[in-house]
């Protein structure tokens, strides 16, 4: 699909960065821009590529990202703050990073003399707790004022709106993607579905927040970067948003638990925990304005996902 590029991901060290690259490295020159505080690059085969630069830089640093940017024809920008219970710790420095940090990319890269296309990654959390089918023009959600959780949330969102008034204010070719429940190999953090196979292999206790009834609809990352790999590309997917997700793939909190042990034929008990923050009750995406325009469609069943990204983490962890 991409060849003779000189693409730059933010974040490429982490779990989907990393992912695309492995698609890409091969007949493209990729520049990763990160800080490295998450590192799923280092246990990759091409961790080491010739065509693979890193650069190791904070998306506040304006300057620095700028000049790594430069000759660069496309930019997947994946850098921010994620994982709940570092936003919860930290709910200033995920919007400073996840504002500030966005506007400098979409900056950095207006002034270009050539961008073909800057992909930026929001989130499916802008649709609130309660979301089902939920569509691109759907209302977003904000949270209440004070609630740590949704800072992630609104913060991303601030980022889709610029990034598409940066298309029509400046002609800026942005897209936006909102991953749902993205998983599988090389997840890095505090995912449930990636500490559920780590617990099962070992057989050990996995434990469920609250009463485990919470509904979503999980996306294994090789389809995950199916999609982004058609909005870098796809000439109707500019100035516009997309849902990214697997809505086949739905089963509650609690199911997801019973159904890791199944098929990783595990002895872990399940254990429940109260909640101590707000969580999403209900998280399932429409899909149909992807398939539509773009052709995507989600191909890994969850179970098959699990087995693979089980695979990953019998050999490294």
């Amino acid at each position: 699909m991409f060849e003779g590029k000189k693409i730059l991901i933010t974040g490429g060290a982490g779990f989907i960065g990393a992912t695309i690259i492995g698609r890409l490295v091969q007949k493209n020159k990729i520049v990763v821009y990160d800080n490295l505080s998450r590192n799923s690059l280092k246990d990759r085969s091409f961790h080491n590529h010739k065509n693979l630069t890193m650069i190791n830089g904070d998306v506040l640093d304006y300057e620095n990202l700028a000049k790594a940017m430069q000759g660069c024809e496309i930019i997947v920008h994946c850098a921010a703050i994620a994982g709940i219970d570092t936003v919860i710790k930290r709910p200033v420095h995920t919007m400073r990073v996840n504002m500030v940090g966005s506007a400098n990319v979409l900056e950095a890269a207006a002034n270009l003399s050539k961008c073909e296309r800057v992909v930026c990654f929001s989130t499916s959390e802008v649709f609130g707790q309660y979301a089902f089918r939920v569509s691109e023009t759907d209302n977003t959600v904000m949270g209440k004022v004070g609630e740590a959780r949704w800072t992630y949330a609104v913060s991303k969102l601030a980022e889709e709106h610029l990034a598409i008034s940066y298309h029509k204010e400046k002609g800026l070719p942005t897209t936006v993607v909102r991953p749902f429940n993205i998983y599988g190999p090389g997840q890095v953090g505090e995912g449930a579905m990636s500490i559920f196979i780590q617990k099962a292999l070992k057989n050990q206790p996995i434990q469920v927040h609250g009463d485990g009834t919470q509904i979503r609809a999980w996306c294994y990352v090789d389809d995950m970067v199916d999609g982004t790999l058609l909005v870098m590309k796809h000439p109707k997917a500019i100035g516009e948003s997309f849902n990214i997700g697997n809505q086949e793939a739905v089963v509650t909190i609690y199911g997801l638990a019973k159904m890791v042990k199944q098929a990783l034929g595990s002895k872990s008990k399940i254990t429940f925990s109260g909640k101590s923050t707000v969580d999403v009750e209900l998280r399932v995406p429409a899909v149909k304005k992807a398939r539509e325009l773009l052709g995507f469609e989600a191909k890994v069943s969850l179970e098959d996902g699990i087995k693979q990204t089980a695979k990953y983490y019998k050999k490294y962890s």
